[in-house]
């Protein structure tokens, strides 16, 4: 059975041999994990994972291989699992979604959870009230409620729920993606400004010409120091969720980016900014920078780019408290205002296309909030930003 698990794991590019394998092997002959599947996950990834970069496609093969289990549900005990087991998905037409209607805000959502979370004492399938699935119920997996809280389901469908119960894991863009195409690179090359810093290490050809003219024929040699492109970048990723199906595309962007620019600084978020970013997926949790520290680090004169696809509930961005994941004493919007007030050459890079912006609400008020300096994640949209970034 475990054979098949790493041969997954080669095939998938990690680089695992079979002397990892066999360790992983001696290790639960000995005992070290116990039955559950977390200390399997764990002792599997410690065994045979030498590097912390390749532990999302860990994560990816091994969610693959175990499919099925919804280890993100066992966290919430107050939730019995078989309330939440996928049986049946709720598949309505958009006029009958029409027809349901919202609680009416986030503090009657959270208000009305506390409320059946006290009352129930069974599982529910189909409903429109209690914690379950493939109903119309706003909380529970697998159904559709246009402003829900979304519970053991493995990923979105909708993109309408408000909060995300389950704890997620978002995975790093890797910087070292071969572009197929080195059109990326010419796109962002439209922001570069050359400028001559530092030590004197490069041979200036021409000066040396031009002073050994003057000094009779005598050899009179001229250093400089090297050409560097000095804008300054500041990058904001959003990670995880709908993000999952961007993620080439983000990986060719931020592989191009770390290349063209010297100075570049980049963090991520999920959905919206809020209070903190981090620079580690892996470590979201316990390795945080605040926003308000960026803010005073990193002078005006940087120039700030977000990419995401900026499609989340509008209250992620207009409400304290509206964050899926925690309760945000500032609403996004307040932080988004204040880093494209600090630095003005700010755009917004996202990756849905472009026609379908008009349908997302969240989408209208992200353009609202950076000016209407949005741009598709194409090649002519990223030359229109980088137009943008220099003016």
């Amino acid at each position: 059975m475990l054979i098949d698990f790493f041969l997954r794991l080669k095939r998938g590019g990690l680089p695992v041999s079979t002397k990892e394998f066999l360790f992983l092997l001696d290790g639960l002959k000995q005992h070290v994990a116990g039955t559950s599947l977390d200390d399997f996950y764990y002792l599997a990834r410690i065994s045979l994972v030498k590097d912390e970069k390749h532990f999302d496609k860990f994560d990816r093969i091994f969610g693959e291989y175990v499919r099925g289990l919804d280890s993100a549900i066992a966290q919430n005990p107050e939730l019995p699992l078989e309330w939440l087991l996928k049986k049946n998905v709720l598949d309505l037409t958009d006029e009958e979604k029409a027809l349901i209607e919202a609680l009416g805000g986030l503090d009657k959502l959270m208000e009305a959870l506390k409320q059946r979370l006290a009352e129930q004492k069974e599982r529910h399938q189909g409903g429109n009230k209690w914690i379950g699935t493939a109903g119309t119920s706003p909380f529970g997996a697998y159904g559709f409620n246009p402003e829900g809280i979304r519970i053991g389901q493995d990923g979105g469908r909708q993109g309408s729920a408000v909060k995300v119960w389950d704890q997620r894991a978002y995975m790093n863009y890797d910087d070292q993606v071969e572009l197929g195409t080195r059109n990326i690179k010419v796109a962002l090359r439209r922001l570069r400004k050359f400028a001559r810093e530092g030590a004197p290490d490069e041979l200036d050809l021409d000066g040396t010409i031009e002073s050994t003219a003057r000094n009779a024929g005598y050899l009179d040699i001229k250093m400089r120091p090297e050409r560097h492109n000095t804008v300054k970048v500041l990058l904001f990723l959003d990670a995880g969720g709908s993000m999952y199906s961007h993620v080439k595309v983000c990986e060719e962007l931020f592989s191009a980016t770390k290349t063209e620019f010297k100075h570049l600084e980049y963090f991520y978020f999920h959905n919206c900014v809020y209070e903190t970013v981090w620079r580690n997926n892996a470590r979201r949790h316990n390795e945080r920078t605040s926003t308000a520290e960026i803010l005073r680090t990193y002078p005006h004169d940087y120039k700030l780019i977000f990419v995401g696809d900026a499609s989340m509930g509008p209250y992620e961005i207009t409400e304290p408290g509206g964050s899926i994941e925690h309760n945000n004493e500032e609403s996004g919007a307040v932080w988004l205002q204040r880093l494209t007030t600090t630095y003005p050459h700010a755009i917004w890079l996202n990756p849905e296309p472009e026609p379908t912006w008009q349908y997302r609400h969240s989408i209208k008020l992200v353009q609202q909030l950076l000016g209407h300096r949005m741009y598709p994640l194409t090649l002519e949209g990223l030359e229109r930003g980088m137009k943008e970034l220099a003016k």
